[in-house]
């Protein structure tokens, strides 16, 4: 077994499964992938088993309805933690995530309890997208920004990298978010511990294949889910505690071309 577990939550990601599974298992840095299907009408789930029948570093988790993003990554934490990983990746199915830069992660996860990936960090790095889509997305950001304090360029992101450490610091079973606000909600709980995070640049790419799961309730959600998170903090815009090793993170070198 492979210390890193790369989760993917699937609904409806038939084409885009097999590229995915190509192109972590060619990784030059050893992966394990587990699939979270959420009973998926065109047959992704049947197919993450039959990867999986012929590949063992390729686990499958069927769930039975269609419970969000958030549910999807809290089963797959869970998982991961009852298996003995060390390092736990969110990643998305659609490929809009590149799987080369896992062995960036990794090296700043060295030196950090969590990685998040950032579409803004030095640039915007973002393929395919309206003008509208990307000004919600830094809008997004800037509102999380100014309301929980929190200094990362990029909260709403979904590419990231957990040390066992920091998931084991989060009460699994009280993380009731989805979509974006689930994002925000995870990193917040860690940072407000004074858990060691850093950023790395990513360059993002839109779907090709099949359709967005935004949706209207999914902003909403993110809207309301920061001033629960203030509020949890005690209105405080810093976190309760000092990381470690404040200061002594070293972000990782920046992508080719950024």
């Amino acid at each position: 077994m492979n210390k890193t577990l790369v989760v993917v939550p699937t609904y409806n990601e038939r084409e885009n499964l097999p590229p995915l599974c190509k192109r972590l298992l060619a990784l030059p840095t050893p992966v394990d992938l587990l699939v979270v299907d959420d009973n998926s009408p065109d047959g992704t789930g049947k197919l993450a088993d039959e990867w999986a029948a012929r590949h063992p570093s390729i686990h499958v988790l069927h769930r039975q309805e269609k419970g969000g993003l958030g549910r999807a990554y809290i089963a797959g934490f869970k998982w991961a933690l009852e298996h003995g990983y060390e390092f736990v990746f969110e990643l998305d199915g659609d490929l809009s995530h590149n799987p080369d830069d896992i062995p960036m992660f990794l090296e700043a996860a060295k030196e950090a309890d969590l990685v998040l990936g950032s579409r803004y960090l030095n640039g915007i790095r973002i393929i395919n997208w309206p003008l509208s889509r990307l000004m919600l997305s830094k809008g997004a950001a800037k509102y999380v920004q100014i309301v929980t304090g929190m200094p990362f360029t990029d909260p709403t992101g979904g590419y990231k990298c957990f040390r066992r450490r920091a998931l084991e610091a989060i009460d699994l079973e009280a993380v009731h978010s989805n979509g974006y606000s689930f994002q925000i909600e995870m990193t917040h709980k860690l940072w407000r511990q004074g858990m060691r995070i850093t950023e790395v640049p990513i360059i993002f790419t839109d779907r090709f294949q099949g359709h967005s799961k935004m949706s209207g309730h999914i902003i909403r959600e993110a809207f309301f889910m920061v001033w629960r998170l203030l509020i949890q903090n005690k209105f405080r815009r810093r976190p309760l505690v000092l990381p470690p090793a404040a200061g002594k993170v070293k972000p990782a070198p920046t992508v080719p071309g950024g």
